[in-house]
């Protein structure tokens, strides 16, 4: 395995150069290459994503991401409805869960945001229409993406300007660092970096794929 820090990639005993973050764990390594960038539509996927990248807060995706199948068991399979429907007990519930992030404000906030999600969808028809209105216009990207460029990206305009509209509504921890992220991850922003063994498949996934309305 080699690392190059100048160009944020590392080469995997493949032969294959990735984005350095996944470190060439097998689970992470799996998540880059399935996952990460790929274009979602799937209302039950987006709201799950938004809710994980929120107890991801002060974490590490990894730490998530290991117990993403606990916190999809605990959350009903991010079934919106479902975990609208979320009490009291069910809180007290997930406080005694191991398996997942016992934290009560962000628990508490994944049960608002279903409530928010209900709302949202009443009024615009999807989840993933309204998510994807603030999938920004190629112009405003950076010329390249290497890792000079994507480094000290943490939020944009669009992701600020989500944020300001989902708080309005009402919704919480989805600050625009937390949003962008969320972009990242589920493909309105594709941030492999230039030379990633990943990026141009994730780039013809994003050519053919249909943006929800």
């Amino acid at each position: 395995m080699a690392e190059d820090g100048r160009d944020g990639l590392i080469t995997g005993e493949d032969g294959c150069a990735r984005c350095f973050w996944q470190g060439n764990l097998p689970d992470y390594q799996a998540y880059h290459d399935q996952e990460w960038g790929r274009p979602v539509a799937n209302d039950w996927r987006l709201f799950e994503k938004i809710v994980l990248e929120g107890f991801q807060s002060g974490l590490s995706w990894l730490t998530i991401l290991r117990k993403r199948e606990n916190f999809r068991a605990a959350f009903s399979g991010f079934d919106i409805e479902a975990v609208a429907r979320f009490t009291e007990a069910d809180v007290e519930r997930l406080l005694e869960n191991p398996g997942i992030v016992r934290h009560r404000r962000k628990i508490e906030s994944a049960i608002n945001n279903a409530q928010r999600a209900c709302d949202l969808i009443e009024t615009e028809g999807t989840l993933a229409s309204f998510v994807w209105r603030f999938e920004p216009d190629p112009s405003e990207r950076p010329a390249r993406a290497d890792w000079d460029s994507l480094r000290t990206l943490t939020e944009t305009d669009q992701s600020r300007a989500m944020a300001k509209e989902l708080r309005r509504r009402g919704w919480s921890f989805v600050g625009p660092t937390t949003l962008y992220a969320f972009m990242q991850s589920v493909g309105l922003v594709n941030d492999h970096i230039e030379g990633c063994v990943i990026r141009e498949q994730v780039e013809a996934e994003r050519a053919a794929f249909v943006r929800p309305v």
